[in-house]
């Protein structure tokens, strides 16, 4: 069993956004030589989030996004941590924090329209992702 871990940044340039971050674990699973196993993605912030979905079709990133909003308003009444990003650790804690994605053939197993998505709830802000590859 070998285990690789690598760390990889991302920048976003909006409060809220999803970034395809796919060819990036791509790339670690390549550089790990590892062919079955899996892949552990995680995102250490409280405000950010990772999640698995459509990539075919940007529409539907934003119909994603808009409905957080929609649920989850920047200003919504009653909210009391002072930073004033309440909906930001709101949407994080729903949407989680990881994702795992099994490797087969030295590949990510995903469907045809799946990619693998930083999401951003409280930006612009430079962020970590740690990937974690497990296998043989």
């Amino acid at each position: 069993m070998q285990i690789t871990h690598k760390t990889i940044s991302v920048r976003t340039n909006r409060r809220c956004q999803m970034i395809d971050i796919t060819s990036q674990v791509a790339e670690v699973v390549s550089e790990s030589g590892i062919q079955n196993g899996t892949a552990m993605v995680f995102c250490p912030h409280t405000t950010a989030a990772i999640t698995i979905n459509e990539n075919a079709d940007p529409d539907v990133q934003h119909d994603l996004l808009l409905t957080l909003e929609e649920l989850l308003p920047k200003n919504r009444p009653g909210y009391r941590h002072c930073e004033g990003n309440s909906d930001a650790h709101v949407k994080t804690s729903l949407v989680g924090t990881s994702e795992l994605v099994m490797i087969q053939d030295g590949r990510l197993t995903l469907g045809t329209w799946q990619s693998v998505f930083f999401c951003e709830f409280d930006g612009p802000r430079s962020r970590t992702v740690y990937i974690q590859i497990t296998g043989q």
